[in-house]
């Protein structure tokens, strides 16, 4: 292990993190900043999941504007989320301001024990913050052997089907259910072409982005991120995407009580807090058959749908979720990759409260 200095690699080398290098690094920078250590945990490691699966937008290089909210005020990196009952299937939480990682945490572990003793749990959550990728609640309800649907809403980001004004969010639906021998099933997807994060994605590597993605602000296509951010996404299907949109607006910050219609605050906004909802539901696999029954179902349900005829230029089908798992194995083994710009930033962060630099992996 060695580490690297600006100084030595082009714009756009992949420079390469193990897993383990940034989950301490994160929890060092969060530390700095306040955060309680075992808070800190619980961040890291869900950041590092969304690097390791290939969702590079919601991993480690959030770090710098988180640490810009919790600098301005308006992300309480103290808090910690408290839970309350409602009956024996329903629970709430408030999420104090604090990371949504935490309050998602929690409200999953609640509802899956709901669900092992009663069959189903639902948790509401309310006054969270951006909770990262969405198939990460999604594992840990698979990794305590529960189904689960995982709804959030999101800052303005998409007009409704036939707006041109930014109202609904970028709002991903997320759902999974447990294999046997198989992969699990893992859908997480936006209603939106492409995730808001590729976009800033593209802004900081200097690329430019699909025609298909956004609108500039004219309500042009544009292959320009800074334009598009300044613009609208575009919701997938019309409206089919713009009512998946608002439907996760009803049930993430109508039913809980936070911010919606348009009243959600970015993570890349440090004006105020973001007042986001959340909506998980865990559901107990084996109420109708035993668990046995369930997992061969599924894996056949898996055996049938990548072994369907393939398109002509095809070369594999992969089960919803599967692309991911791969990626996250192929990781594990060569590191996380990231370029120099998204190092200096990560490090400058670690400068302002005194922590270790990053450290890239050999090659």
């Amino acid at each position: 292990m060695a580490e690297v200095s600006s100084a030595q690699s082009a714009p756009d080398a992949k420079l390469y993190v193990e897993a383990a290098e940034a989950r301490k690094f994160i929890e060092a920078v969060l530390t700095g900043n306040g955060v309680p250590a075992s808070n800190a945990a619980v961040v890291a490691k869900c950041l590092v999941a969304a690097d390791l699966r290939g969702v590079d937008t919601h991993g480690i290089n959030r770090i710098p504007s988180y640490m810009a909210r919790v600098r301005a005020g308006v992300l309480d990196g103290t808090a910690t989320p408290s839970l309350s009952k409602i009956t024996p299937v329903v629970a709430q939480v408030d999420g104090r301001n604090g990371f949504g990682f935490l309050a998602a945490s929690l409200g999953m572990k609640e509802a899956c024990e709901m669900a092992r003793e009663f069959g189903i749990g639902m948790v509401s959550i309310k006054h969270s913050n951006h909770f990262g990728m969405s198939a990460w609640i999604v594992q840990q309800a698979i990794d305590d052997g529960m189904m689960s649907l995982v709804f959030t809403n999101s800052s303005p980001a998409l007009p409704v089907f036939g707006g041109k004004s930014k109202l609904m969010g970028v709002s991903p639906i997320a759902c999974g259910a447990p294999g046997g021998q198989e992969k699990p099933f893992i859908l997480d997807m936006a209603p939106s072409v492409a995730a808001r994060g590729k976009i800033y994605k593209a802004k900081r590597r200097g690329e430019k982005i699909p025609l298909d993605w956004a609108l500039d602000a004219e309500g042009r296509p544009t292959d320009d991120p800074t334009a598009a951010l300044g613009g609208v996404m575009l919701p997938m299907g019309g409206p089919k995407g713009s009512a998946l949109a608002i439907m996760m607006d009803v049930f993430s910050g109508v039913l809980s009580g936070s911010e919606f219609a348009g009243g959600v605050t970015g993570p890349y906004d440090p004006s105020k807090p973001s007042d986001v909802g959340h909506f998980l539901v865990a559901i107990k696999p084996d109420l109708f058959m035993s668990l046995d029954d369930f997992r061969k179902r599924m894996d056949f349900l898996y055996q049938r749908v990548v072994g369907s005829d393939k398109a002509a230029g095809v070369e594999r089908i992969y089960f919803p979720g599967e692309i991911e798992q791969l990626t996250q194995e192929e990781r594990e083994r060569t590191g996380i990759p990231l370029v120099q710009a998204e190092i200096d930033a990560l490090n400058e962060e670690a400068k302002k409260v005194g922590k270790p630099l990053i450290t890239i992996r050999a090659q």
